[in-house]
Formats: structure tokens, sequence, C-alpha cells
């Protein structure tokens, strides 16, 4: 993985023809599997990437090297994950989520192509182990009537300094005479 050469036409590790996006955009599922937890592996199947050119500076390479990577994850397929943990990293993951129910992260924050693919995978694994902890249900509770009487006593105090800024009646502005 590290210190693998993913991108080019020559690239041994390319799946057909490149995708539309231009010509430097490629798909590859060479060694996706990714272990999440002891009980949950991501089979390849479920795992799509592709490279593209990414935006930004870069210089004369930001045109030649497909730096960036799109990660796919087929997460409503999924048979690693239940479905309450499926419906929270739906919620979790926002518009990331596709109609189609895949989960797609995207990644162009380096120069190098296999770092932009650990970065985009170790997303992947926080949203997925942040999708498995269930939340605590919270119970309703009642304000206690000390909080509701300090509540009301502090909104008059409030209230009778505000009141006290108002105009005096006394003033020596007064134009009645």
């Amino acid at each position: 993985m590290i210190g693998e050469s993913l991108t080019g036409p020559t690239s041994v590790n390319l799946k057909g023809p490149p995708q539309s996006g231009g010509p430097f955009r490629f798909t590859c599922n060479h060694r996706l599997m990714l272990h999440i937890s002891e009980h949950i592996t991501l089979q390849d199947w479920e795992l799509k990437e592709q490279f593209m050119r990414a935006s930004g500076p870069g210089g004369q390479n930001v045109n030649k090297v497909s730096s960036a990577v799109e990660l796919r994850f087929e997460a409503a397929r999924s048979p690693s994950l239940s479905d309450a943990v499926k419906a929270r990293l739906k919620r979790i993951s926002g518009r990331k989520w596709t109609k189609d129910g895949a989960l797609i992260l995207q990644c162009d924050e380096t120069r190098h192509q296999s770092r932009n693919r650990e970065i985009v995978r170790e997303r992947l694994k926080e949203m997925i182990l942040k999708a498995l902890v269930t939340q605590k249900a919270r119970i309703a509770t009642r304000p206690t009537l000390a909080s509701k009487r300090r509540r009301v006593a502090a909104k008059k105090h409030r209230a009778a300094i505000k009141a006290g800024r108002g105009r005096s009646t006394t003033s020596i502005d007064r134009k009645d005479d």
C-alpha cells in the first residue's frame, strides 16, 4: 500500500478503462479489505476507490498525477453492519450518503495518493466506529419547584433593573411650562 505507485496509465493496480471525468480517473479494488474492529471487517466488494486529479496548489504536478481519492462504501448492502448501525451511519454521514445507500468520501489534502488513501480510509473507519456507539436515551425530567421560583425571581429582578432605566418624570428638560 505505502510505496506503491497507483497513478498513470502503466499502473498494475488498475481495473478496467478510465472512468469518465478525465483521462486520469481510475478505479482500483486492490486489497481494499478494511478492518474496523475485532468483529467488523469490510470486504473488498463493499469498497471502491477512484483516483482523480486534485484541485488546488501543486504546480505542474497537479495536472499530471491522479492524487485525489474518492472512496465509495456500499453501506446499505453491507452484511458487516446491522440495520441500527446503518441508520446511525446514514444520520452521521449527511450529504455524503447517496440515494442508493452508498457512502462517498473524498480526500485531496496531500499531493501523495497513498497518503490520501490512508486519510480517507481512516475517516471511514472513524465514522463507522462513531455509528457503533448507541446514544443513551434521554429521560425527560420536570424542573423542580425551587428552580421555577429562582427563574421567576431572576426575571423580576432583571425587569426591575430595566424599568429603572426609563426617563424620570421630574426631569429639568420638561417642556410643560
